[in-house]
């Protein structure tokens, strides 16, 4: 069955809403001022056509199949694996959209000594009811062929090395400034977002390649690919499987009085989930830690560690039929950009990948604070975790590499008293008042150095951990530097940002008084607030919401 490359089978209108759909996505929680995203139903098929009945597989082969199978099994979920198949149908299973939609291009990391280089690829889930597969799974037959959601968000990083691997959720509910985004076939521009927005509703804005963008832009990190797979992939995958084990510390039963919840109902202790159930797990909010998507993202990371530990301990899928149909499930189910377009390519990802154990294997959730009910990324702890994913520094502490030296820009700094800075007072921290002047303190000292244009923000009430030297676009970084040399604020204290309009300088806690700048020597521990999970962990337990426990 080949795919068409126009847009779905029509226009995907929008349904108000005033119910969760199945309790764990909610759309009308998810909308925000900027989600305006056109109808969307692209299916880009790669090359091949498809061979009916199938002959026997030879022993070669079947050993081939099942490691396909594995590998895309785990590589949707952010994991190791390996596989190869040979067969040209399932190359023209495989939908493809554009990996950046964005206009910000992040450079690829130096390659260290042996001239590799890391890998990055955003992982998505989607909550898209585009098929009555998925909106039979998903719920709510209202918003049947609306808009996806990207309510799964992940970045794997694979070292330079080979040697471990780090994964970043961020939650759902997360607020950030979506850039621009184009869409390439349709030329259609989505604006940049003029408030915070959830982070999930990126996934409309032209595709996967505009969520790509969004990471992009909050990290700095390249990445260098994105999958996405839908509800009814997770299922079938799940099933081919044949079960992952996961563990609540109560028994469970995702529901409440109005509906909300995933349906997940499981006794205390440790039981394998697969196919629905195993949706059911990843999707469950209501019921675990503090009903918060931060709770279900650890749920996430359990499965996914779990799932490599049983894939690597065991040989259970031999059944040539089992691995066959596994194969077709999972290459319907997956869009990727087109570096990963085919099975051979998937399989040398898939190479790289399987060389790290579980022991080195590192979850984590991005660093956040409440904002009312949603979150931002925290101050200080977030930009950390990022910085150590771009230098290539693993999260569970064992890097054998010395940091990376600063990166100097390749842009030629203006004049010193050609240079535009605002100072902003950022000394106000939980405990303390801001200091006083600070901002004009500051800017007079900059003026001294020869830098004439800076001046002071008097109105900005800001709280920084530590100063920092923010620019909005890349032909002003390399003034941002010069102004942080000046001072002797260190290179990664300085970071681009689309909340600022020039080269704005943020005086933070770590400079309340003086006329010369100390800087903190750096750690490269990963935040406690990351939530950090080893994949060698098989005592995790989900902690049981006593609102969503059931006696037995």
């Amino acid at each position: 069955m080949a795919h068409s490359s126009v847009r779905g089978e029509g226009p995907r209108s929008r349904a108000p809403h005033s119910a969760d759909r199945g309790g764990e996505h909610s759309r009308y929680e998810a909308r925000g001022e900027d989600s305006t995203p056109a109808p969307r139903g692209r299916r880009r098929s790669g090359g091949g056509g498809r061979h009916g009945g199938g002959p026997q597989i030879p022993r070669r082969g079947r050993r081939i199949l099942r490691w396909f199978a594995i590998v895309l099994a785990v590589l949707i979920l952010g994991t190791a694996g390996a596989g190869y198949l040979y067969y040209e149908h399932l190359n023209s299973n495989i939908k493809q959209d554009d990996l950046n939609l964005g206009d910000t291009k992040i450079a690829e990391p130096t390659p260290n000594a042996a001239g590799q280089t890391p890998l990055n690829i955003l992982l998505i889930g989607s909550d898209a009811r585009d098929s009555k597969e998925n909106q039979k799974l998903g719920g709510a037959k209202d918003t049947f062929g609306s808009t996806p959601l990207a309510d799964v968000q992940m970045l794997l990083h694979l070292s330079a090395d080979r040697s471990n691997m780090s994964v970043i959720s961020m939650p759902r509910d997360t607020l950030v400034k979506i850039p621009k985004c184009t869409d390439p076939e349709d030329d259609k521009v989505y604006p940049a977002s003029t408030r915070l927005t959830m982070t999930n509703q990126s996934l409309g804005r032209g595709g996967p390649g505009c969520s790509v963008a969004t990471w992009q832009e909050l990290t700095g990190i390249h990445i260098n690919h994105f999958m996405k797979i839908d509800f009814a992939g997770v299922v079938s995958m799940a099933d081919a499987i044949g079960g992952v084990p996961v563990c609540v510390d109560a028994n469970i039963y995702s529901r409440d009085s109005e509906g909300h919840g995933s349906g997940l109902k499981m006794k205390k202790g440790t039981h394998p989930v697969k196919g629905e159930q195993a949706l059911q797990w990843l999707r469950t909010r209501y019921g675990f830690e503090d009903g918060s998507d931060i709770g279900r993202a650890k749920a996430q990371h359990m499965y996914m560690n779990s799932m490599v530990r049983v894939l690597r301990e065991n040989a259970t899928l031999s059944n040539p039929n089992k691995l066959r149909s596994l194969a077709e499930k999972a290459t319907e189910a997956i869009t990727v950009d087109p570096g990963l377009d085919t099975v051979k390519k998937l399989y040398d990802l898939s190479n790289e990948l399987r060389k790290v154990p579980p022991k080195r294997i590192t979850m984590t959730t991005m660093p956040y604070q409440y904002v009312g009910a949603r979150v931002v990324p925290k101050p200080g702890d977030a930009e950390k975790l990022f910085r150590l994913v771009r230098e290539d520094i693993a999260l569970d502490g064992k890097s054998a590499k010395s940091p990376a030296k600063e990166k100097v820009s390749k842009d030629p700094a203006a004049a010193d008293d050609e240079i535009g800075i605002v100072v902003q007072n950022g000394t106000r921290t939980s405990t303390l008042g801001p200091v006083s002047g600070r901002a004009g303190a500051v800017s007079g000292l900059l003026v001294g150095k020869g830098f004439t244009k800076a001046t002071a923000d008097h109105s900005a009430q800001l709280a920084e951990d530590k100063t920092v030297v923010r620019y909005p676009s890349a032909e002003l970084e390399g003034d941002a530097q010069q102004v942080a040399k000046a001072l002797g604020i260190p290179l990664r204290s300085v970071e681009r940002s689309t909340d600022v309009s020039g080269v704005t300088l943020v005086v933070g806690a770590d400079w309340r008084e003086g006329t010369v700048y100390q800087a903190e020597k750096e750690d490269d521990k990963t935040p406690t607030s990351a939530d950090a999970l080893n994949g060698a962990n098989d005592k995790a337990c989900m902690h049981v919401d006593p609102n969503f426990t059931w006696k037995s």
